[in-house]
């Protein structure tokens, strides 16, 4: 009965067969952590759950899937909105990109193929104007100029920390 109201509501939001399959599965695990219907969990109930996501190390992302999962069917399917409020969204950990050294960059220069300094220079411009592989990639010839040795590449806009400086 649940399970059909739920796929139902889903269908009523446009939820595609693989995503609910996906919400069938994550409310079956959650009903096998209570060993009993999920809609009549509670409060200390959902706490848990979260508690032992935490502990058997799920993902930041996955975590965040249940989570909505779980609100769907408390918010849609059983009508208690109530019990989202006990749902928490757990952030993801912001890692900064790996910087390569002054010694790093030269051994990359130095092992561009052929004989040619082509590669060399192509290297060095995307490293010394900071460009990502896309944007590299996207170089044109109109996007330097070579009369003041000037790259016009705009890479985006500049982040808070920069525009301070």
């Amino acid at each position: 009965m649940l399970r059909e109201r739920m796929v139902e509501n889903s269908r009523i939001h446009e939820i595609g067969d693989k995503a609910q399959k996906a919400q069938i599965r994550v409310i079956k695990h959650f009903a096998g952590f209570l060993a009993r219907s999920p809609d009549t969990a509670i409060p200390d109930e959902l706490r848990a759950y979260q508690l032992q996501m935490t502990d058997t190390e799920v993902t930041p992302p996955t975590f965040n899937a249940r989570i909505m999962v779980r609100r769907f069917l408390f918010g849609t399917t059983c009508d208690r909105e109530d019990m989202k409020k006990y749902m928490q969204l757990r952030t993801q950990p912001c890692r900064l990109p790996k910087l390569l050294s002054v010694i790093d960059v030269s051994e990359i220069l130095f092992a561009a193929p052929g004989p040619c300094p082509k590669y060399q220079a192509v290297l060095r411009i995307s490293d010394g104007a900071a460009l990502q592989a896309s944007d590299f990639c996207n170089l044109k010839v109109s996007d330097i100029d070579s009369d003041r040795m000037l790259d016009l590449v705009d890479v985006g806009p500049a982040s808070p920390s920069q525009t301070a400086a």
